[in-house]
């Protein structure tokens, strides 16, 4: 809505201007809370490209819609909605998204993000060999010596033959992973399958799952991103008796005789969307569709210009026409997706272990040489059973470590190990590995914990976009409270505005009609003698349409005057009409029912009826909050402020 985008304004990310400290001043006085030029002035410059209304670009429009922001941030204090616990679950939520985007080694998620771009421009289609270990074992040998005699075999005989005889799906695999690109597969084996030459089997190498081998069988280009068109003829429609099926063959046959795609789309095709386009939508690439066989079809085509069969999806009949087809999108375009996959995917714990070496750099930190051995001196078999419990003289106040003044006891790591229990239940490992597993993540969370506890205090960026949200936050749940949820329940005061406004909501001019289209002047001149003869539908088809060609075909709905489906001359009256020439075809439309323009029901308008109705609301409501909260402004200032934006 309107009304919402004048506040999304104010809470857009992004921090690019800053005043002089040395000439920041009061600007405004809201109930007595100060508000600074440096506010004003930063959300003034971050906003000036995004506005549109030409009235906000103006300094004093703008402080009018500024003020009235801070108004209601007060208002919104006044009633405590800071404390709900929706509001501060969700800013909570927002933070720690924030926080995950200051919280990174950027050199190395630069370079992982540029490999992910290489790698998604290539497809690579491979098999495998694993013999499952456990992720935790240390006498690996066993393991890597059966999956290298596998090899051995596999290069031997043929992987296929040895997949027969030794797949079991329990402790050895041999499985056909058929074409995968970037983030399909865990890193490590992604990166030895991206690196090992077609026809050529890697050497071993080890993930969670236990040791691998990958044969490369071919890799190529990615199919990239496809531009086409498409007529759909939906599974469901109005009128009981067109079958989709029969209406999407038709529709081919005179694609077949010549007609143009386009003008059979903007006729007959049943996508609202797309449709007045000729079809054509929007670029996608593999995987982007809700529906495979659609983006197969697409992709199967090998020219521009070229056009499938009908077939068939879980939303209609579909004819595609291939458009234009190019290759994978450039680098820059891609990055923000590629970087927040990056950041979800294995390869996040080389940017963890970047980022906490970086910040070992920049904080104090002192450890307990002797802490280790004591915990593995406290721990038992139970541990691998889910039992063991810290023992009753549990050193608990010694320091594990430090992190500048920030200490972490025995006590904290003991009760991360307790939880960590379900983690290696079952297993048989030794103490020491356990320790050093443990204190390795457990100092790792600690140490970017405590970044992110003290971000706001060590990044002002951070520290602004992070109030923005909160303030924006509090005020779209103020204007819930006091402006939408009003609007939209109080059914009595929607009617009297309604009542009192109706001339605005009308309907334009619509007609009911049957149309029927065909590519040739003379056979739409034989329709409509047999229309103004009354014949029907059915009776017209089966004299001018064979199971060879579709000469004609029928359309029936109710539209307005300015649909696209009629022509731009269209006469609006009762009967059968002329001869009509439109898209690329000619028309011959029987109006069965004029439908005249009209005010419409508030059932029919309430959309904008609720729109209207909260402006109205929000305007009386912000005049009595100046009622209510005294703001005082500080002409000098604001002429300062001026004379600033002039001159920048």
């Amino acid at each position: 809505m309107k009304i919402r985008f004048q506040y999304v304004l104010l809470i857009l990310l992004g921090l690019n201007f800053s005043f002089a400290q040395e000439n920041d001043e009061v600007l405004l006085k809201v109930d007595g809370e100060p508000i600074m030029t440096s506010e004003f002035l930063r959300v003034y410059n971050k906003n000036l490209d995004l506005v549109k209304d030409e009235s906000q670009k103006d300094i004093d429009g703008y402080l009018k819609l500024f003020t009235e922001y801070q108004l209601k941030l007060k208002e919104a204090k006044r009633l405590k909605l800071h404390e709900d616990q929706n509001y501060q679950r969700e800013f909570l939520r927002y933070k720690k998204q924030l926080t995950k985007n200051y919280i990174s080694e950027n050199k190395v998620t630069d370079a992982l993000v540029e490999e992910a771009y290489v790698r998604s421009k290539m497809d690579v289609n491979a098999v495998h060999i694993l013999v499952r270990l456990d992720e935790n074992a240390k006498d690996t040998l066993q393991a890597y010596n059966e999956v290298l005699k596998l090899r051995a075999r596999a290069l031997k005989e043929g992987f296929d033959t040895v997949k027969k005889e030794m797949h079991n799906g329990k402790t050895i695999f041999l499985e056909d992973l058929g074409y995968f690109s970037a983030f399909k597969m865990v890193y490590d084996f992604e990166t030895v399958a991206y690196n090992t030459p077609v026809g050529e089997i890697s050497m071993p190498f080890r993930t969670q799952f236990g040791y691998h081998v990958v044969k490369a069988n071919d890799k190529r280009v990615s199919r990239g991103t496809i531009t086409a068109a498409h007529i759909m003829v939906a599974l469901q429609q109005k009128d009981s008796l067109l079958d989709p099926q029969e209406r999407i063959n038709d529709i081919y046959k005179k694609l077949q005789q010549g007609e143009k795609f386009e003008s059979l789309a903007k006729q007959f095709s049943d996508d609202k969307s797309s449709a007045n386009k000729g079809g054509k939508l929007m670029p996608f690439k593999s995987g982007q569709l809700s529906s495979v066989k659609f983006e197969d079809e697409a992709f199967a085509l090998e020219e521009d210009g070229a056009v499938s069969k009908p077939f068939k999806t879980a939303y209609g009949w579909h004819i595609v026409k291939r458009i234009e087809l190019k290759p994978i999108r450039p680098f820059e375009d891609l990055r923000p997706t590629l970087e927040s996959k990056v950041k979800r995917d294995a390869r996040s714990k080389l940017i963890n272990a970047a980022m906490v070496n970086e910040l070992k750099s920049h904080y104090q930190i002192s450890y307990n040489s002797e802490a280790m051995a004591y915990f593995e001196s406290i721990l038992s078999d139970e541990f691998f059973k889910r039992a063991w419990r810290l023992p009753e003289d549990f050193e608990k106040e010694k320091t594990l470590f430090s992190i500048n003044n920030r200490k972490y006891t025995y006590s904290d790591f003991g009760r991360h190990l307790m939880s960590s229990q379900r983690l290696h239940a079952g297993k048989v490992v030794p103490f020491d590995v356990v320790v050093e597993k443990e204190f390795k993540r457990f100092f790792e969370e600690s140490i970017l914990q405590y970044r992110e506890d003290n971000l706001e205090l060590e990044n002002k960026d951070f520290a602004n976009i992070l109030k923005e949200y909160r303030d924006g936050l509090l005020l779209f749940d103020l204007m819930e409270k006091e402006v939408w949820n009003k609007a939209s329940k109080d059914t009595v005061g929607l009617e009297s505005y309604y009542e009192k406004h109706k001339e605005k909501y009308k309907w334009n001019d619509r007609v009911e009609v049957v149309m029927a289209s065909s590519a040739s002047e003379k056979i739409i001149g034989n329709v409509l003698k047999m229309m103004k003869r009354d014949k029907s539908e059915e009776a017209i088809e089966k004299v001018l349409n064979t199971d060879a060609e579709k000469n004609v075909i029928f359309t029936k709905g109710t539209f307005t005057l300015t649909d696209e489906k009629l022509p731009s001359d269209f006469e609006m009256k009762e009967g059968v009409s002329k001869i009509y020439q439109h898209n690329d075809a000619f028309h011959v439309i029987d109006v069965k029912k004029v439908l005249p323009s009209g005010i419409k029901t508030l059932e029919e308008a309430k959309g904008n009826v609720i729109n209207d109705y909260q402006a109205e609301l929000e305007a009386n409501w912000i005049a009595d909050l100046h009622k209510r909260f005294k703001v005082e402004v500080n002409d000098k200032a604001l002429e300062a402020v001026k004379i600033k934006i002039k001159n920048q």
